[in-house]
């Protein structure tokens, strides 16, 4: 709904939000859905990587949420140019999920994860990636004392979603906004 009407292929969506307000665990309820499809309708090949905790991590997690059973392909990376080889393959998949674009590097620049560079550079990347290959790309971003995506600016330019996850982390609903989307 807050899509309107649902992931298109070839879209970039940025999701950012607090730390410990579930992005990680929402995205991989969605993600685990999306992959077991429906009785009308086949799931799709989705591929979670996690740039920030171990597939051990994200097992227990599956566990917890009684998504074990999901044929959700599951990958731990940093770096842009394995996933890029990962997904630059016949049957690649129709949504990825980058869990957070902020820990992702690319190695022709020598600064480190995390800087305005690595998030442009990354960034610019996978969604030049996504937008070749026809599969819908979630990026994880981390959120600033004050509010905002952290890194550049140009990073809510680049994609054609921006969704913020807010909420107190103690109380049960959470709320789900679009700053920004192309296709809706």
């Amino acid at each position: 709904r807050v899509l309107g009407g649902g992931l298109v292929a070839g879209s970039a969506i940025l999701i950012g939000g607090d730390p410990g307000i579930g992005k990680s665990t929402l995205l991989l309820q969605a993600a685990s859905i999306l992959a077991s499809g429906s009785k009308e309708q086949a799931g799709k090949n989705v591929l979670y990587i996690s740039c920030e905790e171990s597939l051990a991590q994200i097992q227990l997690r599956s566990q917890r949420l009684g998504l074990m059973h999901a044929p959700l392909q599951l990958a731990t990376a940093t770096s842009v140019r394995d996933i890029l080889a990962t997904i630059d393959v016949p049957g690649a998949p129709d949504m990825v999920v980058i869990d957070s674009i902020q820990t992702m590097y690319v190695d022709s620049i020598e600064s480190a994860p995390g800087t305005v560079g690595q998030v442009r550079a990354s960034s610019h990347e996978l969604i030049r990636a996504a937008k070749k290959r026809g599969f819908s790309l979630i990026l994880v971003g981390h959120v600033t004392k004050d509010g905002q995506i952290a890194g550049p600016r140009v990073l809510e330019h680049m994609v054609d979603t921006v969704l913020y996850f807010e909420g107190d982390r103690g109380q049960y609903y959470r709320i789900f906004r679009a700053v920004k989307n192309r296709f809706g």
